[in-house]
């Protein structure tokens, strides 16, 4: 079978032998990329498929258990779901300089040491510490891939000595058996990865990775989607899980085709404010377990450091008795986090008052301010209004309508809420409170930091009785 490349309009399928720069057929404009084809026509490529053997009753279908494996990180567990499913394909995307690299290199060196072999027992049949179901062991089935395309091997392992620290080890174990390939070919890391038959696979990033079977440069539409399209046919049949390092661009999506996105199992982000040391990893798609799940880290000398205790983090700074401020009980994924609402409100001194939102959704909180000018009856029109959430936490989810509100009055009347209060709820648009969810959770999480006044929609039906009660304690 003869293989050739064209160039496909991925809007009306038309094919050219050359790149062009509009579409002659449709118009679009950039829509031409390079594709692989076959000169064998579709029934000569779809005659050999065997319906038979592939073709079967759902419930006829066997359970396969498998076991994941742990990163060494619980955070970046819980956002996978419980750990590493053996075959996953894993997409991981950040903005530059955010720890993409560090926080993977640092999830190989925990790996790899789990699975420790040591250079006494080398040669010998090893018992590993944790056990994963893959195919047939080899001499190297406890071995941990760590492809870089965008640096080079001294780079990682100064970046790796920088990590381990002055003791030179990780948690006690050894880094033997973990290997640092320095390509960009996709048929060579296929053929390392085969050959070393490693627990997990890393390649950062899959802009920098090419295939021999189109000419376009790396990056390109054309080699990201059939570079990635080869290593989830691999990662499936081999059963080994394969994380992509995916670069990002300046709007802040994922560079390259969107069907990158859907052809991977899992989509993470790693977020993060440039002046702030604290890292958020969300997942926006998983397969294997919630897409509501974020794990907490803090960037520091020693690579990422998990936070346990991500609440009071984001409450240390926090002054307390001071107008402006509201504590507010969020949930992310089945997590409660308490996080600070701050509010600054001064007089404008041009003819459009000014609204800075940073944390939060900015039409929510019109809609709140808008809410607040009737039920509070403020005058508002005429105050520059800042809310901001501290610490570089982003709340995205409705409980956070009623903090902002409260924190809103607050700074308009230069008055502090009620001691030891924490506040969540949705504001409607008649300045009525709606219930949100997990409100026991909430609560036992605000309870634990020492907080024992709630402002909540089951304590008050509306904005202004929520008010009345938090800013003037009647």
């Amino acid at each position: 079978m003869k293989l050739r490349s064209q160039y496909i309009c991925q809007q009306c399928g038309y094919r050219s032998a050359s790149f062009l720069g509009k579409c002659p057929n449709c118009g679009e404009w950039n829509s031409l990329v390079e594709t692989e084809v076959s000169d064998e026509n579709l029934k000569s490529q779809t005659s050999n498929f065997k319906l038979e053997e592939s073709l079967s009753r759902l419930s006829h279908v066997k359970s396969q258990e498998f076991k994941r494996t742990p990163t060494g990180f619980l955070e970046f567990d819980r956002v996978l779901g419980g750990g590493i499913v053996p075959g996953s394909l894993v997409l991981i995307s950040g903005d530059p300089g955010i720890g993409k690299s560090t926080l993977l290199l640092q999830t190989a060196m925990k790996i790899s040491s789990q699975f420790r072999v040591h250079s006494s027992q080398k040669g010998q049949k090893q018992r590993p510490e944790a056990t994963v179901n893959r195919k047939p062991s080899t001499e190297n089935q406890h071995s941990v891939l760590y492809v870089t395309g965008e640096e080079s091997a001294h780079q990682v392992k100064i970046r790796a000595d920088r990590l381990l620290g002055p003791a030179g080890k990780w948690g006690g174990g050894y880094l033997d058996n973990l290997y640092i390939l320095p390509c960009t070919s996709v048929e060579a890391i296929i053929a390392a990865s085969d050959k070393l038959n490693p627990i997990i696979t890393i390649i950062d990033s899959i802009q920098t990775i090419t295939t021999e079977r189109l000419s376009g440069s790396a990056g390109s539409v054309g080699q990201v989607r059939e570079c990635a399209g080869l290593l989830q046919s691999y990662a499936k049949r081999n059963h080994i899980p394969i994380f992509l390092v995916g670069h990002v661009t300046k709007e802040g999506n994922i560079a390259g085709p969107k069907v990158l996105e859907h052809l991977v199992d899992a989509v993470l982000n790693l977020e993060g404010e440039a002046m702030y040391s604290y890292r958020l990893l969300r997942t926006t798609k998983n397969r294997f377990g919630s897409t509501f799940e974020v794990g907490v880290f803090e960037m520091t000398d020693m690579g990422m450091i998990e936070v346990s205790n991500p609440s009071g983090v984001f409450l240390a700074q926090r002054i307390a008795s001071r107008p402006g401020s509201v504590v507010a009980s969020t949930i992310t994924g089945e997590r409660p986090i308490l996080a600070e609402v701050q509010s600054l409100c001064t007089s404008t001194i041009f003819g459009m008052p000014i609204r800075r939102v940073t944390g939060l959704d900015f039409a929510r909180v019109q809609i709140v301010i808008a809410a607040l000018t009737r039920a509070a009856n403020l005058a508002l029109g005429n105050l520059d209004i800042y809310v901001n959430v501290a610490g570089g936490l982003k709340i995205g989810e409705p409980a956070a309508d009623l903090p902002v509100a409260l924190a809103i009055v607050s700074a308009t009347l230069d008055k502090p809420l009620r001691e030891g209060t924490c506040a969540f709820g949705e504001v409607g648009l008649l300045g009525e409170l709606r219930p949100v969810s997990f409100s026991k959770n909430r609560i036992n999480e605000a309870k634990r930091l020492g907080f024992d006044d709630f402002v909540t929609p089951e304590k008050f039906k509306t904005l202004e009785e929520a008010i009345s009660y938090a800013i003037h304690g009647e």
